[in-house]
This record gives structure tokens, C-alpha cells and sequence, in this order.
């Protein structure tokens, strides 16, 4: 029985951007911004960029970065549950080459005693 080969699903990963924001629940976090980091895996095919050697035959890491930075600092939340989800959203509807994201946001200073706090989100695109 010959199975149909399925299509490799590569990895394209962002790690470590910093942006400032506003965002948080405190007054103070609403007055003074703090540092977000970023980790975000987008899962894709890259054989045809591979390939091509074409940037429009993959996913453009830079164009992603400046959209999470603008997305994160026009925004004004409170929760960093909110964003995330955002974020991945955004990614999904504007990139149609991610079949998925993985995203970890960190809000390094917001507990004193703890290296990070933060989130992690796992979105695929939905099968319809």
C-alpha cells in the first residue's frame, strides 16, 4: 500500500524580539512602558524557497518582526493574554504560508523575584 507522501512542515522561527509597551493592569504599567520579548515559530513549507531561492516563496521574518512591533506598541491592554492572541491571529490572517504559530511572550519585569513571567500560545490555521 503506497502512502501519499505528506508535505514537510519546516520552521521558521523569530527569538527574542523586544518591544516596549504599554500593558497591564497597574497604574503604573499604564504610564510607564516595559519591556515584552517575543519568541514565535511559524511552521511552513520552505522547499520552494529553498528552491527558488525567492524571498516571496517564503515567509518574511522581517516583515513579521516590524508587524509584531507595530502591533504591540499601537496596542494598550491590559493582559498580556490579549495580545498574544492577537498577535497569532494577525499572523494566521495576513501570512497564508503559516500553517501555524507557536508564540512565548515574556514580560520579563513584571514579578521582581521571577526571571519571566509570561505566555505561551500554540494557533493553527483552521482546515476549512
Amino acid at each position: 500500500m503506497n502512502k501519499t507522501p505528506q508535505p514537510t512542515q519546516d520552521c521558521i522561527f523569530i527569538e527574542g524580539l523586544k518591544v516596549n509597551a504599554y500593558i497591564g493592569v497597574h497604574a503604573w504599567e499604564k504610564v510607564q512602558p516595559q519591556p515584552l520579548v517575543f519568541d514565535i515559530e511559524l511552521f511552513t513549507q520552505t522547499l520552494t524557497a529553498a528552491n527558488s531561492d525567492q524571498l516571496i516563496d517564503t515567509v518574511d521574518y522581517a516583515q513579521i518582526s516590524a508587524e509584531v512591533i507595530r502591533l504591540t506598541t499601537d496596542s494598550r491592554l491590559d493582559l498580556i493574554e490579549t495580545l498574544a492572541e492577537q498577535v497569532c491571529q494577525h499572523i494566521l490572517q495576513q501570512h497564508p504560508a503559516v500553517d501555524a504559530v507557536h508564540l512565548v511572550l515574556r514580560k520579563p519585569h513584571a514579578v521582581r523575584e521571577a526571571n519571566n513571567v509570561g505566555i505561551k500560545l500554540q494557533r493553527q490555521r483552521n482546515p476549512h
